[in-house]
């Protein structure tokens, strides 16, 4: 196991690199200039413009400037923010945790509904709860987040003043404010994730539920919650945690627009103001750090397979 881990960790080095390499190259094909954004109105003065590029080191040719960040970026050193003239490093660390915070409660909504809903659909398909699981599946999938975000913002915020329309407080400084301003993020995050969940979870269901050991453990006399929860819902697990899997990465690179509407200051929000800041060193540190957690997603998700099926062997 441990083997295993190692490689799988060097493996996420050359991934890293090429995504870098991407990353870097792509944001000298955007329009727009640093140091036109941080100038703004005195960009005119051609001598205080080239004199800021210099700077930064705009002015240097892209395989330069990609050689000496990735230099910093073995010592740890991301850089240091254009816009705020802050370690990227400092920012993105303050940021990842309430990323987290965000990501895990729209996990954990998203998986308490979607197998709760795919066991429910599994043992009565053709019903009127299989069929009305559905629709709110096909739904989740189909309705696009920053416009289910203003919908629960404007019924729950606007018009019964439950909870607070944005914004962000840390667990440890207000808890009851805290689970308020974090209750439309989190829900937002988990209709989409519970309803991929309960599509992939209803088949895997389905097909397990039609085996012959599920008929032997029910001839047997097993109660029926011992014969789902124990034997059917443990084997139908594998699919279904891939796509947990793929989920955990996705509501953590995909967190921006939430992050946006909500204006929570995570790392997917900070992406988006360095895109619109033309903030380079903190936008190639925000998608590094975004892609190494959806590799990090991916391992663990392959680590639970494991644990889920013991005929599985990692060499």
């Amino acid at each position: 196991m441990g083997e295993y881990i190692a490689r799988r960790v060097a493996s996420m080095v050359p991934v890293l690199l090429i995504a870098s390499v991407i990353s870097f190259g792509l944001l000298y094909v955007l329009p727009g200039d640093p140091a036109v954004a941080v100038l703004g109105d005195n960009a005119g003065n051609q001598e205080t413009y080239q004199a800021l590029r210099h700077d930064f080191g705009l002015d240097q040719p892209i395989y330069v400037q990609y050689g000496k960040w990735l230099g910093r970026l073995v010592h740890g050193n991301l850089g240091t923010s254009i816009r705020t003239n802050e370690p990227v490093t400092k920012i993105l660390l303050r940021r990842l945790p309430i990323s987290l915070y965000i990501g895990f409660a729209g996990l954990l909504i998203g998986v308490t509904i979607g197998l709760t809903a795919a066991v429910i659909s599994a043992l009565r398909p053709g019903s009127r709860l299989d069929v009305t699981a559905s629709v709110f599946a096909l739904g989740g999938i189909a309705l696009p987040s920053f416009w289910e975000a203003l919908i629960l913002v404007y019924v729950f915020a606007v018009l019964l003043h439950w909870v607070p329309p944005s914004g962000y407080t840390s667990p440890f400084v207000n808890l009851p404010l805290s689970l308020k301003m974090l209750a439309l993020p989190a829900i937002v995050l988990g209709t989409h994730s519970a309803a991929v969940i309960m599509r992939q979870g209803r088949s895997a269901l389905l097909e397990v539920l039609g085996q012959d050991y599920i008929a032997t453990a029910r001839a047997k006399g097993l109660r029926e919650r011992r014969v789902i929860v124990g034997h059917a819902l443990k084997n139908a697990l594998i699919p279904i945690v891939t796509i947990i899997g793929l989920q955990m990465g996705q509501l953590v690179s995909g967190a921006a627009i939430t992050e946006t509407v909500f204006a929570i200051p995570g790392v997917g929000r900070a992406a988006v103001d360095a895109i619109a800041n033309r903030d380079y060193p903190l936008l190639q540190g925000s998608v590094l750090m975004l892609a190494l957690a959806v590799m990090i997603a991916n391992l663990i998700t392959d680590l639970t397979y494991g644990y889920l099926d013991p005929r599985i062997r990692y060499r």
